[in-house]
C-alpha cells in the first residue's frame, strides 16, 4: 500500500544561519495531499510562492496522493531549497499482502477501542493515547496492516462494531468503508517512521497530511505547524455529499447534509471530523487565511489560543506588464480561472452566459483551468454549452499563463461554492479586473473591505449569491454597460491589493513563524524521538 518514489537529497542548498542540534535533511518538512508539485494552481502556487520567497529555509516536499493513476508529472521545477522529496500513495493498487489466519493484537484493538470511545464521548483525546495509538500503528507491538486486513481480533472487533453501532447498510458495505478508511493510516504510519530527520513540519490541510504531522509530531516531538487554505472537513462533506459511489438506504443524495443522510455516508463525514481534530490537538500554530476560517476550527475543535490569521499574498509588481496591456474599452470577456471541478460550479457560469448574451450577443466565457481532475464533470459542462448555443460564446481554454489572459477579461467571475482567500482575485485586482464572486470565504472581504479603512476604498466588484445565474448576469452587466463604474472598482482592487495582499507581508509572517517553531526544535528538550 505504499509507493516512494523521486526520494533525493539535493545539493547545494543554502543553510539558515542556526545550525540544527543534528544533522538534518531540511528545516521544514512540507506535508501536502494532492497538491504540490502535481496539481497547478491554487493551493499547489502558494507553496511554490512560499519555497521560493524563503530562500534561507531548507524544505522537503513530502506528497500523498491517492494513487498514482491520479497524478501525472511534476508541474513545478523545484527551487535549490528544496533538499528533499517524497512521493506516496495512499492506494497502491498492484501491491497486495498475503492472507494468512493469524490470531492478532487483542490488546491493541482493545486500545483501539478505547480510543474509539474518547472520539464519540468529547472528540478530545488525551496524549497519551495518541501516542500509544500512532508510535506503534503499523507495527508488531500495535495493529499491524496484517493484523487489520486478516486477524481473527479484527474481524470480531469490526463484527461487534456492525452490530453495536450499525443501523441500516448491509455488513457488506460496512465492511469495506472500514477498510477503506483505515488502509490508508498504515501507508502514514510507515510514512512517519521513515521520514529522515527535519526539525519542523507543516501541514498544508487537515486531512490526511493533518494526520502525518500529528503522527509525526507523536513520534519525534518536534514542532507541527498547521495551515488550512480552505477548511479541509467542510470541503470533504460537500464532495462527500455528492459522492455516487456511496448508496444511501434513500438513495436521496439532496438530503445527505442533514440528519437523515444515510449510515455510510456520515461514517465517513466523522471519519475526517475525528482525523481533523486530531490534526488540531497536536498543530501549533494553527494558520487560517481569515477570520472566518479561524473561527470555523475553533468551532471544529481547534484550541482558540493557538489559531491566528496569515492573509495569502501575491506579487503585485509581477502584474504591471498585464496592467499596462489593458485596452481602452471594457472587454465584453467574463474570465473563470481555476479547476474545472463541480466545488467551482462551472455550470452556473455557464447559464451565467446564457442570459448574459441576450442583453450581450458580443458577451463571451472564458474557462481557463486543467481539465483533467474530473474529465466526466467537463463532459457535463461542454455539454451543457453546446445545449445552451454558447458554441461561440462560451471558450474551454484548459491550463493558460494568467498574464496572457488577464489583459483580456473585462470581469473575473468566481461562482464556487467554496472557497478561502482565493489568490485569482488578488491577481485579478493587480492586472486592473474587477471581480463578481460567489459570497464564500474571504470574496466579501477581498471586494467590500475588511477593516474601516478598507472599505472606504470602495467596492472592487459585486457579491452574488451561490448558483444563481440570475443575479451574476445582472452584477455583470451593471459593471460591463456602466464604464465609470467599472473604473472605480478596477482602482478600488488595484489599491486593495497593493495596501493589504502585497506578498511581502506573507513572507515576514511565515519568517517569523518558521523561525519560532526552528528555535523550539532547537532545545534539546524538545530533541528526544519517541520509539515504539
Amino acid at each position: 500500500m505504499v509507493e516512494q518514489v523521486n526520494s533525493t537529497v539535493r545539493a547545494g542548498a543554502r543553510r539558515p544561519v542556526a545550525a540544527p542540534a543534528r544533522e538534518s535533511v531540511a528545516d521544514i518538512a512540507l506535508l501536502l495531499e494532492g497538491t504540490y508539485p502535481y496539481i497547478r494552481g491554487g493551493v499547489s502556487s502558494w507553496v511554490h510562492q512560499i519555497i521560493g520567497g524563503l530562500p534561507e529555509i531548507r524544505f522537503a516536499v513530502i506528497f500523498i496522493g491517492g494513487e498514482s493513476e491520479m497524478y501525472g508529472p511534476a508541474q513545478y521545477q523545484f527551487p535549490p531549497n528544496v533538499t528533499h522529496v517524497e512521493t506516496h500513495y495512499l492506494i497502491h493498487r498492484e501491491k497486495t499482502l498475503k492472507p494468512n489466519a493469524r490470531k492478532g493484537n487483542q490488546r491493541a484493538f482493545s486500545e483501539m477501542d478505547e480510543l474509539h470511545a474518547y472520539m464519540r464521548q468529547s472528540g478530545q483525546i488525551p496524549d497519551d493515547k495518541m501516542i500509544s495509538a500512532f508510535t506503534r500503528l503499523g507495527s508488531a507491538g500495535g495493529i499491524s496492516q496484517e493484523d487489520f486486513l486478516y486477524s481473527e481480533a479484527s474481524w470480531d472487533y469490526i463484527t461487534r462494531q456492525y452490530r453495536e453501532r450499525c443501523t441500516e447498510p448491509s455488513f457488506v458495505d460496512y465492511f469495506w468503508a472500514i477498510r477503506a478508511m483505515h488502509t490508508p493510516l498504515f501507508v502514514l504510519a510507515d510514512i512517519a517512521a521513515g521520514l529522515p530527520p527535519v526539525r519542523a513540519v507543516h501541514a498544508i490541510s487537515t486531512g490526511y497530511a493533518g494526520l502525518l504531522g500529528a503522527m509525526i509530531r507523536l513520534r519525534r516531538n518536534i514542532p507541527f505547524v498547521l495551515t488550512e487554505h480552505g477548511i479541509y472537513t467542510k470541503e470533504r462533506k460537500i464532495d462527500l455529499a455528492q459522492a455516487t459511489w456511496i448508496h444511501d438506504h434513500n438513495d436521496d443524495v439532496c438530503n445527505t447534509l442533514h440528519d437523515e443522510m444515510g449510515y455510510i455516508r456520515g461514517l465517513w463525514i466523522r471519519f475526517y471530523e475525528q482525523i481533523g481534530r486530531m490534526a488540531y490537538g497536536q498543530a501549533s500554530p494553527i494558520v487560517s487565511l481569515y477570520e472566518g476560517n479561524r473561527l470555523r476550527q475553533i468551532a471544529d475543535g481547534a484550541a482558540a489560543e493557538k489559531t491566528l490569521v496569515i492573509s495569502n499574498g501575491i506579487d503585485v509588481q509581477r502584474y504591471e506588464a498585464a496592467l499596462e496591456k489593458r485596452p481602452e474599452e471594457i472587454p465584453p470577456v467574463l474570465g473563470l480561472i481555476g479547476r474545472v471541478v463541480p466545488i467551482k460550479d462551472i455550470k452556473t457560469f455557464i447559464r451565467t452566459l446564457r442570459i448574459l448574451v441576450k442583453e450581450r450577443p458580443d458577451a463571451q466565457g472564458w474557462i481557463a483551468g486543467p481539465e483533467d481532475e474530473d474529465p466526466l464533470y467537463v463532459s457535463e459542462c461542454k455539454e451543457l454549452a453546446a445545449s445552451l448555443g454558447l458554441e461561440n460564446n462560451v471558450k474551454f481554454l484548459g491550463f493558460q499563463n494568467m498574464l496572457e489572459i488577464l489583459p483580456q477579461l473585462g470581469l473575473m467571475v468566481l461562482t464556487s461554492i467554496s472557497e478561502a482567500l482565493p489568490l485569482v482575485v488578488l491577481e485579478a485586482f493587480a492586472s486592473g479586473v474587477p471581480c463578481l464572486a460567489t459570497d464564500v470565504g474571504s470574496c466579501r472581504e477581498l471586494i467590500e473591505g475588511r477593516t474601516e479603512e478598507d472599505r472606504a476604498l470602495g467596492a472592487a466588484g459585486t457579491v452574488v449569491f451561490i448558483a444563481d445565474p440570475e443575479g451574476t448576469a445582472k452584477a455583470a452587466l451593471e459593471l460591463l454597460n456602466n464604464p465609470a463604474r467599472w473604473r472605480t472598482a478596477q482602482q478600488a482592487g488595484l489599491e486593495r491589493v497593493k495596501r493589504y495582499y502585497n506578498d511581502e507581508l506573507m513572507f515576514s509572517s511565515y519568517r517569523n513563524l518558521y523561525a519560532k517553531a526552528l528555535d523550539s526544535a532547537a532545545d534539546p528538550a524538545t530533541q528526544s524521538v519517541i520509539r515504539a
